[in-house]
Parts: structure tokens; sequence; C-alpha cells
């Protein structure tokens, strides 16, 4: 007997040991957090916001919005809105004629094939599907990955009820296909941006957050300090803006006349280099028959603040990653492409890297480049009038210079041997620089960092000899002792 009681006693001292340990642990995570989440405030409260340079995000609709109405019948509106990317959820119904068919993935062969047929109709893709929910197991799992990929869907969105995401993960990879954790409000466990982290740190990177702005406003959450804990794992926005933060008397208004701060959204989008799409969804229940006025007051308030409206981006991105796609390379080195960043940086010796798409009249051509050290050298050419086959375009086009120890008209921001800039603005090497150069009739203009330093009306002069009306853009690489580097690299022509 006392042996028996030796060794409860003994298991109580183990047991209480352990919980006392796990105790202890989670109280060092939960400190952790804490401080991590004191950490993204102080940074948020450092960023100024209103200096960024905010990109042109594509948009898309979350079904949601157009509840009322069958997946057929929002079509047509978003159409109406000037729109062609959809997010639609499952349970919508499907068409009026069809009074017992919902959209999901549980549709026919026969009901796809009709549904592509009427999304090829409206000329609208789908981009993303959600919020889905499907059990821990393969058939449940490739029911709705299968469905994704016959209709072209580039991510799922959905709020696991499990914590193991390895059949996720694997999913994930076989069927190189997003999966982004929503966060519905409390009670959903992931109501709070730290609990989604958890939950996708260290996994396949295609796994990821769907931020939804109003659900963290409903929590009293900071939708750009949200953001900012995600960084690097959000792969869908659920754009909302609201009147206030919490629940009550709360209610959604378009973007930009609401508490969320949409410019400071997108402007952290912005600096993340986030690449998906941002699904508008409006839930005010007294707009539900007729959503569309308010959405587009909001997507013209989007308008009014994004700097690049109207560019386009030369260095493209699909699916998360920058390509090379549409440029060539002449002459020696070349540029060597981070495919996640999107930056260029220059190898080996002076060779052209040009964007031979299309030749450009007049335009303006937005970007930022950074130099190694002070002896980086290299330079940006504009209407370069013919496929390079030899250095002869160095006479026949202008080449916008960067080289901070030249002097008069070779140093940074000089039309080379022509022109000479007004004043010395660059940055010290290591630090981003933001070149506008504008090349209009036969005006040439270059703003460094805000300051125009280049307002020239141009002629053969030095080097040049000539120039044409149109031409390429082209980027120079030097050499690999002192890089250059280049990214947002935009075009705006004038029509």
């Amino acid at each position: 007997m006392k042996k028996k009681f030796c060794l409860l006693i003994a298991f109580v001292f183990i047991i209480s040991v352990f919980f006392h340990g796990e105790a202890q642990t989670k109280k060092a995570e939960n400190k952790i957090k804490r401080s991590a989440i004191l950490d993204v405030k102080e940074e948020v409260a450092k960023t100024n916001y209103e200096i960024v340079r905010i990109k042109k995000f594509p948009i898309s609709v979350q079904c949601w919005t157009f509840r009322k109405f069958t997946f057929f019948e929002t079509l047509k509106k978003v159409k109406e809105l000037g729109l062609s990317h959809l997010q639609p959820y499952p349970g919508q119904l499907l068409s009026s004629d069809m009074p017992d068919v919902k959209f999901d993935h549980n549709l026919s062969d026969d009901l796809i094939k009709k549904v592509k047929s009427k999304l090829k109709e409206h000329a609208i893709s789908l981009v993303s599907y959600g919020v889905v929910g499907f059990d821990n197991n393969q058939e449940s799992m490739r029911k709705v990955f299968d469905f994704a990929r016959k209709m072209g869907i580039e991510t799922i969105v959905t709020e696991p009820k499990f914590d193991d995401y390895s059949l996720i993960e694997q999913m994930v990879r076989e069927y190189n296909i997003n999966i982004a954790i929503h966060n519905h409000p409390e009670p959903s466990k992931y109501a709070r941006p730290e609990i989604v982290f958890d939950h996708v740190k260290g996994l396949d990177a295609r796994i990821g957050s769907c931020a939804d702005t109003g659900h963290w406003m409903r929590a009293g959450l900071r939708p750009v300090e949200a953001l900012r804990l995600l960084k690097g794992r959000i792969l869908d926005v659920h754009l909302k803006d609201r009147n206030k933060f919490g629940t009550e008397g709360a209610y959604d208004v378009p973007f930009g006349q609401g508490m969320a701060n949409i410019k400071h959204i997108l402007a952290e989008l912005t600096l993340q280099n986030y690449g998906g799409y941002l699904a508008v969804e409006h839930e005010h229940p007294d707009e539900v028959d007729n959503p569309s006025p308010a959405i587009l007051k909001g997507l013209e308030y989007i308008r009014s603040i994004t700097y690049y409206e109207g560019y386009e981006e030369i260095l493209r991105r699909s699916r998360g990653r920058y390509s090379k796609h549409g440029w060539n390379h002449y002459g020696p080195g070349y540029f060597k492409l981070d495919e996640q960043t999107g930056i260029l940086r220059g190898q080996g010796g002076t060779g052209l890297f040009w964007y031979s798409v299309k030749k450009y009249k007049d335009f303006i051509l937005d970007l930022e480049y950074k130099c190694a050290d002070k002896a980086t050298n290299s330079g940006i050419f504009i209407r370069v009038p013919d496929m390079p086959k030899n250095d002869d375009y160095i006479y026949h086009s202008f080449e916008i210079q960067i080289n901070d120890v030249g002097k008069g008209a070779h140093k940074t921001a000089a039309v080379y041997d022509a022109e000479a800039p007004r004043a010395d603005v660059y940055k010290e090497p290591g630090e981003w620089n933001h070149f506008k150069i504008t090349f209009k009739g036969r005006n040439i203009r270059v703003e460094l960092n805000g300051i125009i330093v280049i307002d020239w009306d141009a002629e053969p002069r030095g080097k040049v000899k000539d120039f044409a009306d149109k031409g390429y853009i082209g980027l120079q690489n030097h050499d690999s002792r002192s890089p250059i580097y280049f990214r947002n690299i935009f075009v705006k022509e004038f029509k």
C-alpha cells in the first residue's frame, strides 16, 4: 500500500511539473507574441505612409457583395462596374432558372461548362474562391482543389477547423494553388492576425493570409498594423472600409469615407510589394439590393490615391513571380533578377538590357535604382531607335547617366555628354533613388528624388549625332565590382 501511495505521489508530481512547464512555456510564448505586436505598432507609427508611391493593384469582387443576386446576375453587375475579376463563394444561387442549384465545388461538369461559357461571354475570370471549408483528408480537399484547377482559380480562401496543415501543404505543392486563411471575427480562431501567422509561418510560401480589413475593424484592430504583422504572408485581401471600429452602430462605407485608412492600407501593401488582388466587398445592410454606387465611389477614391494609375509595369509579375519576359540583352554582362522582389542586379561588362515589346514615343519612365558604392556606373537609355546589334545605338539615343563621381554632363541625372543636371540630389550608395524621366516631343525632363534637375529641349550634342521620334527603353549594366540595382519599372504613354 505504501509503495502504491509513493507511486501515486510521484505520478502527481510528474504531472504537476509537466503542466507547470507547459504553462510556463505558454506564458513565455504569449510574452513573445505581445512583444512582437508592440514592435509592429511601433514600426507602423514610425512609417511615413504619406510619401509612399502607391501601386495599382488588380481589383476583383467578392460575390458576397451581390449575395441577393444569382451568380449569373452578378457577372453582369461586375461588368457594369468595369471590372473583370471575381471571387465567388460557395452557396450563391447559380441562376434564377435553376432555383435548386448553388455555385460551389460540387457543380457537375455540364454546369461547370455552362459557368465557363458565361464567364467568357462577360470576359470575366475567377481568380479566387471562398470562404470554403473542407475536412483534413484527401477526398475532401481534392474536391475543392480539383474544382479550382478546372476553373483556373489561383487562390482558395478558407478557415480550417484543424491545426495540422501538412496535408494542405502537400496539396498546395501538387496543384500550385494558394491557400489563404481568412479572418472572420470571433469566435473564429483566426480572428487575430498573430494566430493566422502562427499557423502559416514556416510553411510553403503559397500558404498565407486572406486579410479581411472589415473583420479586423469589427475586432477593434487597426488593419495597417495587422497587415504589417502578416508581412510576407498576405496572398489575398478582402478590402472594406467602415464608419467606425467595433460592431455597435458600425457599417460598411465607400473606400476613403471610413476609419480603415484605405490610403495607409494600400501604402503598406505597396511597401510589402503585395502581388495579389484587392477583393472588393461591401456589406452595408441597407445597400444589399444595390451596392454598386458605393463600390464605384470607392473605386474612384482608390484611383485618386494610386500613384501609378495609368502606368504599365514593364518588368512584369505573374502569380507572385517577376520575369524578364519581353526583355533582351545586348553586349557583355547581364542582369540577375530576384523573382520574388523584382530587383535587377547588374553583372559583368558594359551591355544593354532593353525592353523589346514596343517602341515608345512620348512617355514617362518611372523607376527606382540604387548604387552599390560611389564607383557605380550605369545609365538609362531612351528612344533607342532599333534593335541593338552593335554599339552604334549610343550615338542615336539619349542616356540618363548614373555616376555619382562624374562631372558636368557625365554625372548622375545628366543627359550623358549633352546636358548637365542643375543639382546633385542623389542619395548615398545603398539607398534607393527615384527617377521620373519624361520624354515628350523634343523635351526631356528628369526628376530625381522629387527634384527637377533636367528640363531640356533635346538636340544632337556631344556623342549623340541624331535621335528618333520613338524607340526602345534600355538599362545599362557596367561591371560586377560596383553593381547597379533597378526595381519598380513603370511606363506611362502620352496618347
